[in-house]
């Protein structure tokens, strides 16, 4: 499959319930987030639509073999953007609709392409999904630390 603009970023059981917002203070979580928004400018870092809402997302690296999650970036996106990402949240509450249109129009692809990629991330989950404890890397946030 093409490499998309916007695609889903469903994780595996096991790291359920670990986001940095939650885990770190807020003084710590403010910083990163705030900084995100300050380099995306007022746009979605992926779909480039100025909002005046930024949502920051993590973005994370799953290798079973090593069996580590390691956080590779802090980025600001849309909120149209964040629900696609988090698609199966976005099911849940009954919205789906909504990211269809949106992954479709970011990614200029039909409906096809939509429940095919939503096939793969979900293929990926679930085979990532054996590692029930994952060891954290978060050297991303190495660049925050002043020396």
């Amino acid at each position: 499959m093409e490499k998309l603009k916007l695609n889903f970023e469903i994780i595996p059981t096991g790291a359920w319930g670990f986001n940095l917002r939650t885990t770190l203070s807020k003084k710590a979580w403010d910083l990163i987030r705030k900084k995100a928004y300050e380099e995306a400018n007022g746009k979605c870092s992926i779909c480039n639509r100025p909002t005046k809402r930024l949502e920051a997302h993590e973005r994370w690296d799953f290798n079973k073999e090593t069996k580590t999650q390691k956080l590779l970036d802090v980025i600001a996106v849309c909120h149209s953007c964040h629900s696609v990402i988090h698609i199966g949240r976005t099911q849940l509450i009954g919205e789906e609709d909504k990211a269809i249109i949106h992954f479709k129009k970011v990614n200029k692809v039909d409906y096809s392409a939509y429940i095919n990629a939503l096939k793969e991330a979900n293929e990926k989950s679930i085979s990532l999904s054996d590692v029930y404890e994952w060891s954290l890397d978060l050297s991303y946030l190495k660049k925050y630390i002043e020396e």
